[in-house]
This record gives structure tokens, C-alpha cells and sequence, in this order.
């Protein structure tokens, strides 16, 4: 007989009309709990169809897998204003409860996450004993502006009305994928540096309570702010030694979305085997069963 799970059926039920079909939660799962549980966190703008590919092997390996709908993101309507809606604590409050789902889907879980993700799950790494968390490219601000001035022109930003921008100004609402959406809100990016800025200064003082985190950077990258994750990794390093490691992935061009196999599908396809055994490197474990 299945396993109830009530807590993921709500979660479920929160896809609500507005929501497109590519854009609605993924739960793949084996119909009872499992030693391990995967929970898989979508990027700014985008939506669970961005991780699916590694959703299915995972889910081939034995895994319960989650590929959870972030708050205010997947819906039908590409130029949807959802996202300017978007504050901290919704993201607080969905974290916390795939964690808890992840628990009744697994013994043990790992949190993994790009861009917007990756920083949730760094966040997860701080405040939950989570066996794994991974963070792909995190977001703790622009590549661009030193984190002093990223916190007055987040301020700045959240001081002003809302405004949206193209992440491609030549296609516009033609880019792909169709899953996500074409232009991002700078009031969602502000409060999402809200949780990056808070994060970075409580791990000043107190160790991820994580088994072990990975934390995954580009060194070609061309969005978010590698020394902020450089930052992150020595004072966790300092703080509990041997529990946090850095990778950098080498020998890519400029770039940042190393995900989405619709956007930069070379890219993708040339990372995802690194990817793939930074969520789960048991791998040689599963493939001699």
C-alpha cells in the first residue's frame, strides 16, 4: 500500500489555475519512504522543469525526489507581476516545509538548489540538520557590485517602485524556456538579497548545521557575486572544519544559468555529470546494485 503524505498533498494543492502545467510542483516518487530523500530548488524566474532531468535519475537511483514550485513563480502567464509580491518570509516558510516533507519522504535528505535555490539551500544548510545541501551558483548578490554598496542598492531599490527587466532585452517575452518567466522583478531581487545579507552575517558567528555542504561556483561567472560564496566557504570553514567544501567549475565561458538544458544546453550538458555527483556521490554505490 502507498505511504500517506499529507504535508505534500497540501503542497500539491497549492498549484493553484493560475499555474501553467510545465510550471506546477514534481514529486517522483517510489510510493513509500525511502533512505534517501531529494529536494531540488528552481531559480529566480524559472520553475521545476529547470531540474528535472536530474530528477529523474535521482529518482532512477532509488530517491524520493521534490522539485517544489518556489512561491509566486511557474505561472501560465509568462508576464505575470507575481513575483514584486515576493518577501523573505514566504520563501522562509516554503523552505522549512519541503524540508519537512523531505523528512517524511526519506531518512536521510539533501537540499540542493541553483541561483535563488542555491541560496535557499544554504539557508537550509544553517538552520536544519539536513544530511546534504548543495548550493549551485548561489545568490548573495551581483558579480558586479561589492557587497556594501549590493546592500544600499538593494535599500534603494525596495524605496522606489517596483520595476521589471528583460533578462534578454533582444528576445524579450520570445526567450525560452516557456516554463519560466522572461523578465525578473528588481523588488524580488532586492528581498532575496535581504536573505543573502542575513545569512552571510549569522554565519559570522554560528557553523551550518549540516552534515556537509557543498557549495558549487563558476569561475567564469557572469551574475552573482563568487567572493560573497568565497566568503561564505572560509568562515563556515573556520567554524567547522572538513564539513563545507568549495568546487569551481573550470573552463566555461561567461555564464551563469549552467541548469536549464533550454537556455544554455551545452552548458548543461556539459556540467550535469559534475552536478549530478555533487547532489548524490554515491553514485558508483547505486550503479554496482
Amino acid at each position: 500500500m502507498a505511504t500517506s503524505w499529507p504535508r505534500l498533498d497540501r503542497l500539491l494543492a497549492r498549484d493553484h489555475a493560475a499555474v501553467g502545467e510545465k510550471g506546477r510542483t514534481l514529486a517522483l516518487l517510489h510510493g513509500e519512504r525511502r533512505p534517501h530523500a531529494v529536494v531540488l530548488l528552481h531559480g529566480m524566474t524559472a520553475s521545476p522543469p529547470q531540474f528535472e532531468r536530474f530528477a529523474v535519475e535521482l529518482h532512477a537511483r532509488g530517491h524520493n525526489v521534490l522539485v517544489p514550485r518556489l512561491p509566486r513563480h511557474g505561472h501560465r502567464d509568462r508576464l505575470s507581476t507575481a513575483l514584486e509580491r515576493l518577501r523573505p518570509d514566504d520563501l522562509y516558510a516554503a523552505t522549512t516545509n519541503y524540508v519537512e516533507i523531505a523528512r517524511e519522504l526519506g531518512e536521510r535528505v539533501t537540499i540542493a538548489g541553483f541561483s535563488l535555490g542555491g541560496l535557499l539551500a544554504v539557508w537550509s544548510a544553517q538552520h536544519f540538520d539536513v544530511d546534504r545541501a548543495v548550493a549551485i551558483a548561489p545568490f548573495f548578490g551581483v558579480a558586479w557590485l561589492p557587497g556594501a554598496l549590493m546592500t544600499a542598492a538593494a535599500e534603494l531599490l525596495l524605496r522606489v517602485p517596483n520595476r521589471y527587466h528583460w533578462w534578454n532585452p533582444v528576445l524579450k517575452e520570445r526567450q525560452m524556456p516557456a516554463h519560466g518567466y522572461p523578465r525578473f522583478s528588481t523588488h524580488a531581487i532586492a528581498q532575496t538579497y535581504r536573505i543573502a545579507r542575513t545569512l552571510l552575517a549569522r554565519a559570522s558567528a554560528e557553523p551550518p548545521r549540516a552534515a556537509h555542504v557543498v557549495l558549487v561556483a563558476n569561475a567564469s561567472e557572469a551574475t552573482v557575486n563568487n567572493r560573497a560564496i568565497r566568503r561564505l566557504y572560509r568562515r563556515w570553514s573556520v567554524l567547522r572544519p572538513g564539513v563545507v567544501e568549495l568546487r569551481v567549475l573550470r573552463g566555461l565561458p561567461p555564464s551563469h544559468d549552467v541548469v536549464e538544458p533550454l537556455r544554455h544546453g551545452e552548458l548543461a550538458e556539459r556540467v550535469y555529470p559534475e552536478l549530478l555527483e555533487a547532489i548524490d556521490p554515491r553514485r558508483q554505490a547505486h550503479d554496482t546494485k
